[in-house]
C-alpha cells in the first residue's frame, strides 16, 4: 500500500538512491471540519461538575480533533497535526495525555488540552500501526500493535522522560519530531536512516528508552485490549485467535479459537476475566479467561463486527461494523436490539453517559441515545430478538424478511465533515485537478494555488472532464492522490522540474513576455514563502544578492556531489512570489516532507517558523529556494526540420535539424520562417554560410537552435513587408499558439525527430 509522504526507496543497496518526496495537502475549507472517515474516538470526562468534557477524533485524513461539547452543540477547539498517513486509533492515559498512532508507523503523544502540539514521536513499529490498548488505573502503560504481528507495551512515562544529554545528541542525530511550533523534538527512535535512505531497526537500542515487545503473532493485528491494572492483555488479528499476554513481561499466556475470520475489536471487563470479541465471521464471542473457553457467541450481525463498547458493568454491549448498524444485546440473557441504521460502516464507538458516539468511514461522527446506565430502558421499548449462536443464524432470518425495525430513526447530534474526495483528474494544462467528493460535488483546482476556481455543484465528471479537456502538451511534474481524503500534490526531484511556462501564459505583469517560469520552483516559493519571512526575521540572517536569505545553518550546496546542477538565472528577483503561486492563508495547506534526519513529518504552511532546516527538508527543495539551483532536466529542448511544402515557392536555406524549447509557440517558427526569407538574400549583405538571424548560428547543415528571443527585433525601413506564412504538420495547419510539445503529441504522433513545413499563407 503507498504511505503518504514516504519517500525512501526500499532496502535495495544496487537501486540509485531515491531523493525524498515534498507533499503539500490542500484544504479549500476551515480546519474545524475531518475531510475524510473517522478511524477513532474518545471520550474525556470533565473532573469538575461545571467543566466541559471533550470528544477525540482521529481520521483518515491524518488528524486528530479536539471537540468540546455542550448540551446539544460541539465545537472543535484543538487540531493535532503531525501524522503522515491515516491516524488508527488514539487512547486517552492520565489527566491530559492523548496517544494516538497511525499508518506511518509511528505512536505520537500530545497533551490533550494544549494547542495541538506534539509532545514525542515513538519510532519502534515497522509498518501501519492498527490499534491501541490503555490500562485504566495505570497511567503509564499503552500497548500498540500493527501490521507484521508487532506488538510493544510502552511505559510512557518512561518514553517521555528527556535522556541525558548525550545520549540526547545522539537522538538528535537519528530522529526528526517536530512540534508544532516547528522545533526538533527528540524522539523515542530505534531506527536510523542509512546510507540506502532504508530503516534499520534496533540499531541503536542503548539510546533512549526501549518498548517491550510481545512476540508470538506471525500475522497482522488489528485489535487489543487491557484491563484496568494494566496487567493482562489480548490480542487479535488475521490469525483468528486471540492471544492473552501479560504486559509485564511480554509473555504470551493462553491462545482461544473460535473465530473464523479475522477479529476486529476486543473489549476486556474490568477485572480482566471476561473478554468480548468482535471479528468479519460477522460473530461476537464472550470469553472466560479463567477457563479458557467461549463461554456464548451473539449472531446479531450480518456482516463483520468492527467496534465494541460495554456498559460500565459489562452486562450489555454495543456493537457496530460493516452491515451499518449498531445492535444492543444483553450479554446474560441474549436479548438484542437494533439501536439505529446509518449510511456507512461503523468503526468504533464511545459511550459517553446516556449516548454513544460512533465513528463511521464518513467524516462525519453521529450521537446517538445509548442508555448506558440502565440499557434495560431501551428493551421497554419493544422490537428486540433473541441472539442466535451461529453465524449463519442471522443471515438466514435476514434472507427471510424478518429483519429488526431500529428503535431510533435519527441521530440526536451530529458533528458534519467536509466530503471526502474520490475521485481526480490532472488535467492536460498540469495546473489544474478536476475532483468529485462524497456529495457527488464536482470542483476545479489550481495546483500552484492551492484553491478550488471552480465548483461546478453535482455534474456529470466525465462530462466536465470532457469539456475541460485542452490540446496542450506539458510534462507531467507532479502527481496526485487522495488518501488523505485531500488532494495530496507530491513533488519528486528532477522530475519536478520538467515543466515551464512563459510568464505571458501565466499572465504575470512586470516581467518579459518570453520570460520562462518553471512551475515546480515557483510553487516552492509559493509554499516556503512563511519560512523565508521568518527565516529573514531572524538576527544574524543576511540577504543574498537575489535578496533571499542566507544563515549560518543554511544548506550546503550539493553541486560537489551532482555533477550537473542548473543555476536558474533568469529570475531577476527570487524573493518575488508572483500571484499565479500565491497559496491561501486563510485554508492553507500542509506540508508533508522528512530531511535528513529522522521521519516524516507534516505542518501547515504557516507554522514553518524559519528554523526549519536540511534535517527537516529535502535539500533540493532548499537549494531550489534557497540558492536559486535546478537539478539537470531532461526533455526541455524539441529537435525538429523544417522543410518548404511540396510546390510552395517559398525557399529558405535549411539549417539542417532545428532545436527549441518545447514550449516554443508556432508563431515563434513563422517569425523565423519570415525572418529566413528577407535576411538571407544576397542584397541585405548577409553571408548565407554566416549567423541567419538573431540567437541562431552555425552552417547550413549544422544542429542549430531558435531562442525565445530571436525575433524580439522589428524589422528595418529599408526591409520589405513581411509575407504571411503558415506552418503545416502532417498536412494539418498549425495555429499561431501552439507549442512544438503539443504539435508532436497531438498532431505529429511519431517518435521520430518532428518535421515541418512551411508555406505562404493560403488566400493571401
Amino acid at each position: 500500500m503507498h504511505r503518504v509522504g514516504s519517500a525512501g526507496n526500499n532496502n535495495n543497496s544496487t537501486r540509485p538512491r531515491k531523493e525524498k518526496r515534498l507533499t503539500y495537502v490542500l484544504n479549500d475549507a476551515d480546519d474545524t471540519e475531518h475531510c475524510a472517515g473517522v478511524n477513532c474516538l474518545t471520550v474525556l470526562k470533565s473532573c469538575v461538575s461545571d467543566g466541559c468534557d471533550y470528544l477525540f477524533t482521529g481520521s483518515r485524513d491524518g488528524t486528530l480533533k479536539r471537540w468540546t461539547l455542550a448540551e446539544d452543540a460541539a465545537s472543535c477547539s484543538a487540531t493535532f497535526e503531525s501524522h503522515v498517513d491515516w491516524v488508527n486509533d488514539a487512547v486517552l492515559i492520565g489527566d491530559n495525555t492523548l496517544v494516538s498512532c497511525s499508518s506511518d508507523t509511528t505512536l505520537k503523544t500530545w497533551n490533550c488540552l494544549s494547542d495541538g502540539v506534539c509532545s514525542r514521536t515513538l519510532r519502534q513499529h515497522t509498518d501501519y500501526v492498527t490499534c491501541l490498548a490503555a490500562a485504566e488505573k495505570n497511567s503509564n502503560v499503552v500497548a500498540s500493535g500493527g501490521l507484521g504481528g508487532e506488538v510493544f507495551v510502552w511505559d510512557i512515562e518512561a518514553a517521555l522522560t528527556p535522556i541525558s544529554k548525550s545520549s540526547d545528541a545522539m537522538e538528535d542525530e537519528c530522529s526528526n519530531g517536530v512540534n508544532g511550533s516547528g522545533n526538533p523534538l527528540p524522539i523515542t527512535s530505534l531506527r536510523t536512516i542509512s546510507s540506502s535512505n532504508s530503516i534499520s531497526a534496533h540499531t541503536n537500542q542503548s539510546q533512549g528508552y526501549v518498548p517491550l515487545a510481545a512476540k508470538g503473532h506471525k500475522e497482522s493485528v488489528y485489535a487489543l485490549t487491557m484491563n484496568d491494572s494494566g496487567n493482562l492483555l489480548v490480542s487479535g488479528g488475521t490469525e483468528k485467535v486471540l492471544r492473552v499476554w501479560d504486559p509485564r513481561t511480554g509473555s504470551k499466556t493462553m491462545k482461544l479459537r473460535g473465530h473464523t475470520d479475522n477479529i476486529r475489536a476486543l473489549l476486556l471487563d474490568s477485572t480482566g476475566r471476561y473478554c468480548l470479541s468482535g471479528s468479519s465471521d460477522s460473530m461476537i464471542r464472550l470469553w472466560d479467561l479463567g477457563q479458557q473457553r467461549c463461554v456464548h457467541s451473539y449472531a446479531v450481525h450480518t456482516d463483520s463486527v468492527w467496534a465494541l463498547a460495554s456498559t460500565p458493568t459489562f452486562s450489555h454491549v454495543y456493537s457496530g461494523g460493516r452491515d451499518l448498524s449498531l445492535y444492543l444485546t444483553d450479554l446474560a440473557t441474549r436479548e438484542s436490539l437494533l439501536l439505529c441504521t446509518g449510511e456507512h460502516p461503523i468503526l468504533q464507538l464511545a459511550l459517553h453517559d446516556d449516548n454513544i458516539w460512533a465513528a463511521t468511514t464518513d467524516s462525519a461522527v453521529h450521537r446517538w441515545p445509548a442508555e448506558g446506565h440502565n440499557p434495560q430502558k431501551v428493551f421497554e421499548k419493544g422490537g428486540s430478538f433473541l441472539a442466535g449462536n451461529l453465524s449463519f443464524s442471522r443471515a438466514r432470518v435476514s434472507l427471510e424478511g424478518s429483519t429488526p425495525v431500529p428503535v431510533y430513526k435519527e441521530s440526536t447530534f451530529t458533528i458534519f465533515g467536509t466530503p471526502g474526495i474520490v475521485q481526480h483528474e490532472i488535467l492536460n494544462n498540469r495546473r489544474h485537478v478536476l475532483t468529485k467528493d462524497t456529495a457527488g460535488s464536482v470542483k476545479l483546482w489550481e495546483i500552484t494555488r492551492g484553491v478550488v476556481v471552480e465548483d461546478y455543484g453535482k455534474v456529470s465528471f466525465e462530462e466536465k472532464k470532457e469539456q475541460l479537456f485542452e490540446m496542450v502538451s506539458i510534462p507531467a511534474w507532479f502527481t496526485v492522490d487522495t488518501r488523505l481524503g485531500s488532494l495530496s500534490v507530491h513533488l519528486d526531484t528532477p522530475q519536478c522540474f520538467s515543466a515551464e511556462m512563459y510568464s505571458a501564459d501565466l499572465q504575470i505583469t512586470g516581467k518579459p513576455e518570453d520570460d520562462k517560469v518553471n512551475l515546480a520552483r515557483e510553487t516552492l516559493k509559493g509554499l516556503l514563502a512563511h519560512l523565508l519571512a521568518k527565516r529573514r526575521q531572524k538576527p544574524g540572517s543576511q540577504a543574498s544578492a537575489n535578496g533571499d536569505v542566507v544563515s549560518g545553518k543554511d544548506i550546503t550546496p550539493r553541486s560537489l556531489t551532482h555533477s550537473r546542477i542548473e543555476v536558474d538565472g533568469s529570475a531577476e528577483n527570487d524573493s518575488v512570489v508572483y500571484p499565479p503561486f500565491e497559496f491561501s492563508t486563510v485554508s492553507p495547506p500542509s506540508i508533508i516532507t522528512e530531511g535528513s534526519q529522522g521521519g516524516p513529518w507534516r505542518k501547515k504552511i504557516t507554522d514553518l517558523d524559519g528554523s526549519e532546516d536540511e534535517k527537516d527538508f529535502p535539500w533540493w527543495c532548499l537549494d531550489c529556494v534557497l540558492n536559486n539551483r535546478l537539478p539537470p532536466r531532461e526533455n526541455t529542448k524539441c529537435s525538429f526540420y523544417l522543410h518548404p511544402c511540396e510546390g510552395s515557392t517559398v525557399q529558405i536555406l535549411t539549417q539542417g535539424k532545428l532545436s527549441a524549447p518545447r514550449i516554443l509557440r508556432i508563431h515563434k517558427v513563422v517569425n523565423y520562417v519570415v525572418e529566413k526569407m528577407i535576411l538571407d538574400k544576397p542584397s541585405d549583405g548577409v553571408n548565407p554560410d554566416g549567423a541567419f538571424g538573431p540567437g541562431l548560428t552555425g552552417g547550413p547543415l549544422q544542429h542549430s537552435s531558435i531562442g525565445d528571443g530571436s525575433f524580439r527585433s522589428g524589422l528595418k525601413p529599408w526591409q520589405k513587408p513581411r509575407p504571411s506564412i503558415e506552418i503545416l504538420c502532417n498536412n494539418q495547419v498549425l495555429l499561431p499558439d501552439m507549442s512544438l510539445a503539443t504539435v508532436r503529441a497531438y498532431i505529429w504522433k511519431k517518435p521520430e525527430d518532428l518535421v515541418l513545413n512551411y508555406r505562404m499563407a493560403q488566400g493571401k
